[in-house]
């Protein structure tokens, strides 16, 4: 604690303050050089967040088949048999006649069960293990038996204190069997059934789940008899009046097309697979909007006017603002911040161009024109694209769709490298030379890239120059120190002499 002025009278602590003030305007400038440069990282890694999401999900979808490809179906019997199709479905007329569906296997107990649901199964007498057998389509399923069937045996022990809840629920939770069983406490009737729909135990009245259920076995307790089960079946269709199909599911697919059952048809069902034109128009369309905007953003980052004349505010000049004062005061401090920036300008040439140059391939289009899209005329916009022509844009969707999509997203290197792959690649490269300028979002330590080492350059001149003002400082109260006790020597000699020339009154 200082307490100066007390031998001159002098405010020796404001007057320190002025002069440490005048000696703080290098370090405030270096401050405000900092502020800056900040300001400029994250400017960049603005453009940069904006480029990556641009890359990651525009550009990712217009690589996609389904955006040139998409299938749109009708069917003259909805309610019966819908389809989807897949990037590779063939476009015509399919006929569809659906006379039987899938359906699963089913045993519901006869009498109820013959015991105290509300008793554990031991204490009913029953000890178990709990055991039964599924079949499956192929050897992935299990293994063969003596007829060729695939089948799988389930094996659930009975544990201390199990009561037929307990069972059912470990059934029921055993991802690797295709049953579930259900108790009715108002019946007091327990149901199996499979999962899944469809014939796999090939042999003649065979049982899609074998159980034994001999006197005083678990399923007899149940009331579940082996002979009980019923209803599974499978799926039945004649595909364009010819061929005859049997499926395990009410689905089956032909030609990337996926027919889906529901009921069975009146006669034939047509449906119709056309290619999903206004779904492609409108993904091209969201792409063209998302890139005109980040051409816009960069554009607009290198068009900024530079207020030279307003610097980043000092914690001093904020604390006599007001936030709006501040807040518009930073509007024009951070204006022009990336003006001039070679990754930026350089970058959006190498978009632009990606549009111009003809991709060779084997498909009908070799540019963006024979699409109907072009760039704008005026030189203003930076290279903004605008479907000029949505009708040839269509007719081209229409007639040759894999060609379309040849002409964007041709993966392959040299002249028939595709434009979105083209644009791509000059997008990345933008994100690679701002990472190098301003790095990552992720990036802690400042060493790794350009404007980092200058902000490490910056702070340790900061450093040396804080402990620099702590000297300075230091002189300044020990100077006005020794000028407070000259003072205080001098009062207290003339104290004296005039004590001297003027003694005092007896």
């Amino acid at each position: 604690m200082r307490i100066g002025g007390l031998a001159s009278g002098i405010d020796t602590e404001t007057m320190i303050k002025d002069l440490m003030n005048a000696e703080r305007i290098p370090l405030d400038k270096l401050h405000q050089d900092r502020t800056k440069l900040e300001w400029k990282r994250d400017a960049f890694r603005d453009v940069n967040k904006m480029l990556a999401d641009f890359d990651q999900n525009l550009i990712f979808n217009m690589k996609l088949s389904n955006t040139f490809n998409t299938k749109i179906i009708s069917s003259t019997q909805e309610s019966a048999v819908r389809a989807t199709g897949n990037a590779g479905a063939n476009s015509g007329t399919y006929r569809i006649n659906v006379t039987q569906l899938a359906s699963s296997a089913i045993n519901v107990g006869e009498g109820g069960i013959q015991f105290d649901a509300d008793q554990t199964l031991k204490e009913a007498g029953i000890t178990g293990p709990i055991t039964f057998r599924t079949y499956g389509k192929d050897s992935s399923y299990g293994e063969a038996d003596e007829d060729g069937r695939f089948y799988r045996n389930h094996e659930y022990e009975i544990r201390d204190g199990d009561k037929l809840s307990d069972v059912i629920k470990r059934i029921n939770d055993d991802v690797d069997s295709p049953v579930r069983m259900t108790y009715d406490e108002n019946s007091k009737k327990v149901i199996l059934e499979a999962t899944r729909t469809g014939q796999y135990n090939t042999k003649e009245d065979g049982k899609e789940i074998e159980f034994d259920s001999s006197e005083g076995s678990f399923f007899a307790q149940l009331g579940l008899m082996q002979d009980g089960e019923k209803g599974a079946q499978n799926a039945k269709f004649t595909y364009n009046g010819a061929y005859e199909v049997e499926t395990q599911d009410n689905h089956y697919q032909l030609n990337g097309v996926t027919f889906q059952f529901l009921n069975k048809t009146d006669g034939e069902a047509t449906l119709n697979v056309t290619n999903d034109i206004d779904h492609t128009v409108d993904k091209i369309k969201e792409f063209v909007e998302a890139y005109n905007e980040i051409v816009d953003k960069i554009n607009e980052s290198q068009r900024e006017q530079v207020y030279r004349d307003f610097p980043p505010l000092t914690d001093e000049q904020k604390s006599d603002m007001t936030e709006r004062e501040i807040e518009l005061w930073e509007e024009k401090a951070k204006s022009g911040m990336l003006k001039g920036e070679a990754a930026l300008s350089s970058g959006l040439t190498g978009m632009r161009s990606s549009w111009y140059s003809t991709v060779k391939n084997d498909g009908a289009f070799s540019s963006l024109i024979e699409l109907g899209i072009e760039t704008t005329a005026d030189y203003m916009d930076g290279g903004k694209l605008v479907i000029k022509d949505e009708a040839k844009l269509r007719d081209a969707l229409a007639d040759d769709p894999d060609s379309v999509q040849k002409l964007f997203s041709n993966n392959v290197e040299g002249e028939g490298r595709g434009l979105i792959n083209r644009l791509e690649d000059a997008v990345e490269g933008t994100i690679s030379q701002i990472n190098q300028r301003a790095g990552k979002a992720t990036s802690v330590s400042l060493d790794g890239y350009a404007l980092g080492k200058r902000m490490e350059d910056i702070n340790s001149r900061i450093e040396n120059f804080e402990r620099r003002l702590e000297k300075v400082e230091s002189r300044y109260w020990k100077q006005f120190s020794e000028m407070e006790r000259a003072i205080s020597m001098m009062n207290q000699q003339s104290d004296m002499l005039m004590s001297n020339f003027y003694p005092a009154q007896g």
